[in-house]
């Protein structure tokens, strides 16, 4: 029998010995389950293991593994999404190896960040499958590491191995940084800093005491995606039901679908993927959906808008949605993933903010519908961890309204970079060590606290700083998206570059929508109203406005926007547009 409700789960110190329980106590329960999508209008093809299943094939990789390497060694996951990547990763830390959670070499657009991944990781082995083999040993070339293909280890090469019992202190896995605003960089995530993230996460979204499935689409290779679909499961000894992104961007309703299947649904989604449901999913598609059993949907986006939720949550809400499921969150590889999250059945908090005052530090209201106001949302309050904004200059604690960067300190914080020096990172301390005692993370994101909840403002490294004045660029995007049908929501990068008297100005680039086409469409029109709206909205004078085709703007690994490369492609005149001194173009 599958019972709904798993029993509750005990206090074990790495993921494999949760593994080890499970297959132990409910051996016949389901463990994951992959869905896979054959075909363009298919429903799906499930494929499940069974906790004892997964055991099996656990036992068996980490052997193989154990044969390939030694401990400490990293063993490099260049897995699709599926079954075989979640025991590939599990079967590494059984193993006392390091997992490298990565992605198979046709992602698009993300070789070379593979690659550089791959040179600064060093793995002694790569795990990959059948399917994907082929390319796997094209792209690593003649020197490269010993490849073991998941799918081809039999069962019984595990059957007389014993697992290794690794130091909760000892690292689990690199979780590289997914390089948004500088190269990636590998967290390494020791056992129990992954275990610690994986109950906080629990408690945070009250799951720790009542049944879950996690539902999710999220590359396994992304810190989200490892710890509500891998870790938490784990932890809980609860079903996880995935799918493979590619499935969710050809067709989003796949993934509600999944949801309105599943009793007690949990998921996590970028703030794109709710617009994206609500644009694309027809009345007819829609049509004998149910999602009155979803739990929790978090969004952990730079920044989790509030104006998505209300359009998500109208657009569904005849299919039974109920209120109070949309879950604002935050979050950084550094601290596993999880920091802070509003809790599901709570309203959603929304601050709209003097937008002025936010640039000057304060978190002063605004009305709603002033044209010049900021809204935010807000993401709640940590679970097992503790954070503080703090003046990232005098090192000081502000108190509740002020804008600072975000600091954070438990158990769920990482060791440090991979091979770099962490100290700046990883070992902050407070001015007055009394405000805080301790080692605290810097975060380098910029937050406030309101109300008792975090609110997430933006990136310290990402701020526009032009004639003295402080701008964010998400806010920027936000009013240039607005300003024209033609501007493609959530695929364009505002930044700084060098001006002509030696301070800085601001540069918009952004993507058409796939409905444009700039041969028909008026370029000057929509480059005036994006300048328009920017001058309006912020008194920022745009230098540069660049219209480029979809696909143009380069992303990182988890799907963002990446200021950085789009700044230095920038620079370097990829895209034509050049700042002319003194003079917008």
């Amino acid at each position: 029998m599958d019972s709904r409700r798993p029993p509750l789960a005990p206090a074990c110190p790495t993921l494999p010995e949760y593994v080890r329980h499970w297959a132990e106590t409910t051996p016949d329960r389901r463990a994951f389950t992959f869905v896979e999508h054959p075909a363009p209008h298919s429903r799906g093809v499930h494929r499940t293991l069974t906790w004892h299943r997964l055991d099996v094939r656990v036992r068996a990789l980490a052997a193989r593994l154990a044969d390939e390497a030694g401990p400490g060694d990293r063993v490099a996951l260049l897995c699709p999404q599926g079954t075989e990547y979640v025991a590939a990763f599990l079967a590494a830390l059984s193993a006392g190896l390091v997992a490298v959670p990565l992605y198979t070499p046709g992602l698009p657009g993300h070789a070379d960040r593979l690659a550089g991944v791959l040179a600064d990781a060093r793995p002694s082995v790569v795990v990959t499958t059948s399917r994907t083999r082929a390319e796997v040993r094209d792209f690593l070339g003649s020197c490269r590491p010993r490849i073991v293909v998941a799918d081809e280890v039999p069962d019984d090469a595990g059957r007389d191995w014993q697992p290794v019992a690794p130091d909760p202190g000892a690292p689990a896995y690199l979780q590289y940084t997914s390089g948004s605003t500088r190269a990636p960089a590998g967290v390494e995530i020791s056992h129990g800093n992954v275990v610690a993230n994986a109950r906080q996460a629990l408690a945070a979204y009250g799951l720790d005491t009542r049944p879950m499935t996690s539902v999710g689409w999220l590359p396994l290779y992304h810190d989200m995606g490892l710890v509500l679909s891998v870790a938490a499961p784990v932890a809980r000894g609860a079903l996880s039901v995935l799918m493979d992104p590619a499935a969710f961007l050809h067709e989003p309703v796949r993934w509600l679908r999944l949801l309105a299947a599943h009793p007690h649904a949990v998921s996590a989604a970028p703030n794109f993927a709710y617009d994206y449901c609500v644009a694309t999913v027809t009345a007819d598609r829609k049509e004998g959906l149910r999602l009155d059993r979803v739990t929790a949907l978090i969004n952990g986006s730079e920044p989790v808008r509030p104006g998505t939720a209300d359009r998500f949550h109208a657009a569904f809400a005849d299919q039974g949605l109920p209120p109070g499921t949309h879950c604002p969150s935050y979050g950084l590889a550094e601290a596993t993933v999880f920091v802070c999250a509003a809790r599901p059945g709570e309203p959603f908090s929304r601050f709209a903010l003097d937008r002025d005052a936010l640039a000057a530090g304060k978190a002063l209201p605004a009305r709603p519908d002033d044209p010049r106001a900021v809204l935010l949302a807000g993401c709640g309050t940590p679970a097992g961890q503790r954070v503080r904004v703090a003046d990232p200059v005098s090192r000081v604690p502000l108190p509740e309204g002020e804008v600072g960067e975000i600091w954070v300190q438990g158990p769920n914080v990482g060791r440090g970079y991979w091979n770099m020096d962490s100290e700046e990172v990883f070992g902050a301390e407070f001015a007055d060590a009394a405000a805080g005692p301790g080692r605290w993370l810097r975060t380098g994101d910029l937050g406030t606290v309101l109300e008792g909840q975090l609110v997430v403002t933006g990136r310290l490294k990402d701020l526009i700083i032009v004639d003295g004045r402080n701008h964010y660029p998400q806010d920027v995007e936000a009013s240039a998206q607005e300003a024209h049908q033609a501007v493609r929501r959530d695929r364009l990068a505002a930044f700084a570059v060098p001006g002509p008297a030696g301070g800085e100005c601001a540069v918009v680039v952004a993507e058409h929508a796939r409905t444009a086409h700039l041969a028909e469409a008026d370029v000057a029109a929509l480059v005036r109203a994006v300048r328009g709206a920017v001058s309006a909205r912020h008194g920022l004078r745009l230098a540069d406005v660049v219209v480029v085709p979809p696909g143009t703007v380069p992303r990182t690994s988890s799907g963002k926007v990446s200021r950085a490369l789009t700044r230095a492609r920038y620079l370097e005149g990829a895209y034509g547009g050049q700042v002319r001194a003194g003079a917008a173009v």
